[in-house]
């Protein structure tokens, strides 16, 4: 069942639960490729923790904000980073920007990471896909894979750092985040976002995501 398991669904549990490449492939092949299920099995062996601890949050940064053309989408965001020297180099501000422009093109991102989705949804969203009507009939390890696929490509859908930069469609988020990382030589993570659509109902206007 080896062959089940796919780079991204490694790369989703790593995100969730902070275990290893090794441990979090072999709970994908224990379960069939489940997320929901390899997370449990994780923690169940005392694998993966409630918490994962990469990339915390840092003390020193900026929050930068992009008006998008017509002005009817809004952007602020928080990027953090270790030191105050990094935070007022321009080269720091202007990824800043970068984000907040990324966010504001990307209506569909309403979380940072894959590591912000709460157990719940990934569980609704395997449900939705394993129930999906060309699934019928599929030996439960073919419904399994297929459906795993379908929720990796949604979670990617919903976060931030999965997303393809805008300004370069060869690397995502992520990648333009540890880039700046290697270059400063320290942690930079993007805190949180609030986006702005003009005329939405007063409820829904603003939506802060936080990591």
């Amino acid at each position: 069942m080896a062959e089940m398991v796919t780079a991204n669904q490694v790369k989703i549990l790593r995100a969730q639960t902070g275990a290893g490449i090794m441990d979090c492939k072999r709970a994908l092949v224990s379960t069939n490729g489940d997320l929901v299920r390899a997370l449990e099995w994780l923690r169940q062996r005392g694998i993966a923790a409630e918490t994962p601890t990469v990339g915390q949050t840092t003390a020193e940064g900026a929050i930068a904000s992009y008006i998008h053309t017509g002005n009817r989408i809004g952007v602020l965001v928080e990027l953090n980073c270790q030191t105050d020297t990094v935070a007022k180099h321009p080269d720091f501000q202007d990824l800043a920007h970068n984000v907040a422009m990324q966010i504001a093109a990307c209506s569909q991102v309403q979380y940072i990471s894959i590591a912000d989705v709460p157990g719940a949804l990934i569980l609704k969203e395997q449900a939705l896909e394993l129930g999906r009507d060309d699934l019928a009939g599929k030996p439960e390890e073919t419904k399994a894979k297929i459906a795993g696929e379908r929720v990796q490509k949604r979670l990617e859908d919903m976060c931030l750092l999965t997303q393809p930069y805008i300004r370069d469609q060869s690397i995502n988020v992520e990648e333009l985040v540890q880039k700046a990382i290697a270059r400063f030589g320290e942690e930079i993570q993007v805190r949180r976002f609030s986006r702005f659509i003009l005329g939405e109902e007063l409820e829904n206007q603003l939506i802060t995501y936080s990591a």
